[in-house]
């Protein structure tokens, strides 16, 4: 039981350990991914006025905003395209539903690879096997 709880630790800490080695582009680009995805449009910032106006909004965060009446998402990505994605409220449930599935997908590897983990019978490796 105590091999199979450390075993368990142990590929936890690792799966946080990778997950954290992912680079603020890396992170953009999936994001963006997701965000293309869900049926927001990108448009690229061409001009010195759109650029500084780019750097108004939080970097890698949707922000929500109104206009005309209409309730509009956008997310500004100065670090990987330099672009800016527009999306309404059906393109803002659309990357809720698909981050949501991209999460349990994620989880979904994290337990098969606890459980692969939790099955190695280490005893077989003798004594000392933990020096490696």
């Amino acid at each position: 039981m105590k091999l199979r709880w450390t075993a368990m630790v142990i590929a936890i800490s690792t799966s946080i350990l990778m997950s954290g080695c992912a680079t603020p582009v890396e992170r953009a680009n999936e994001k963006n991914d997701l965000l293309a995805a869900a049926g927001f449009h990108i448009v690229p910032v061409t001009t010195d006025q759109q650029r500084l106006q780019l750097e108004t909004l939080p970097p890698n965060r949707v922000v929500q905003k109104t206009k005309n009446g209409k309730v509009i998402f956008l997310y500004a990505d100065p670090y990987a395209c330099g672009c800016l994605y527009i999306g309404d409220e059906n393109a803002w449930d659309s990357y809720k539903r698909e981050q949501l599935q991209q999460n349990l997908i994620n989880q979904e590897r994290m337990n098969a690879e606890m459980n692969e983990n939790a099955a190695w019978n280490w005893s077989m490796w003798g004594p000392g096997w933990w020096a490696y």
